[in-house]
């Protein structure tokens, strides 16, 4: 038992692992993952590669080709208007139930998570998303849904935001449109929420996702996302 349970540790943590360096736009769209190399990367058997990525291939973030190996997936600006419109509807269902359901603790832990993204620096010197930035940014989105007690619509708000969060690190400067001001966005949200006010909440949530499709749709070919599936 206690051999299962260290190989199966060993798993989650070299998943945790891929799964960070893929959001961190460490490899680009379409980049075949080599399991030799990544088990060099970790010091580990192929084996144990190749299960954590065939899980993250359960959650999209890895595309598995029979017979060729696994592939970091390519996404089209039409799927991500697919999953922008699908983070809206369970979103803006989830935050009106968290709204509901939500205690003190939960409006403390949301207050402390939008201000760990505040004072996280979100880009660096090329101008690329940080990756402490993009985890606090995620962490935010996903406190707001953590009062609503439906651990099915948590897990797939969370596969759909990973999802999102490729083309974030993808575009570039499609993010950083001159257009928005994404500090702001988050403060109206949060300020929605601590006025348990749901009906705001959810529209300023969807207006802020559509509003990074709209940059990334208006920008992203520009600076070299894939506009078609592989």
């Amino acid at each position: 038992m206690a051999k299962r349970t260290d190989a199966e540790t060993l798993s989650k943590h070299i998943r945790d692992e891929l799964r960070n360096n893929m959001l961190s736009g460490q490899w680009a769209p379409g980049d075949r993952l080599q399991l030799n190399q990544l088990s060099e990367q970790f010091q580990t058997s192929s084996t144990v590669v190749r299960e954590a990525l065939t899980r993250l291939a359960g959650d999209r973030l890895v595309i598995l080709r029979p017979n060729r190996g696994f592939f970091v997936p390519t996404l089209s600006l039409d799927e991500l208007r697919d999953i922008t419109e699908l983070r809206c509807v369970n979103e803006q269902f989830g935050v009106t139930l968290a709204i509901e359901r939500g205690d003190l603790a939960w409006e403390g832990e949301l207050m402390a998570a939008h201000h760990r993204m505040e004072r996280t620096p979100s880009r660096d010197e090329d101008n690329r998303l940080t990756a402490e930035w993009a985890a606090a940014h995620q962490a935010f989105h996903a406190q707001l849904l953590a009062a609503c007690e439906v651990p099915v619509l948590i897990d797939l708000t969370s596969t759909l935001s990973d999802l999102t969060q490729l083309y974030n690190q993808w575009a570039t400067s499609a993010t950083n449109w001159s257009g928005r001001d994404l500090s702001a966005e988050h403060q109206a949200i949060l300020d929605a929420a601590l006025a348990r006010d749901a009906g705001t909440t959810a529209e300023l949530l969807a207006d802020h996702y559509r509003g990074t499709l709209e940059a990334i749709t208006t920008l992203g070919v520009e600076v070299g996302l894939p506009t078609a599936p592989a």
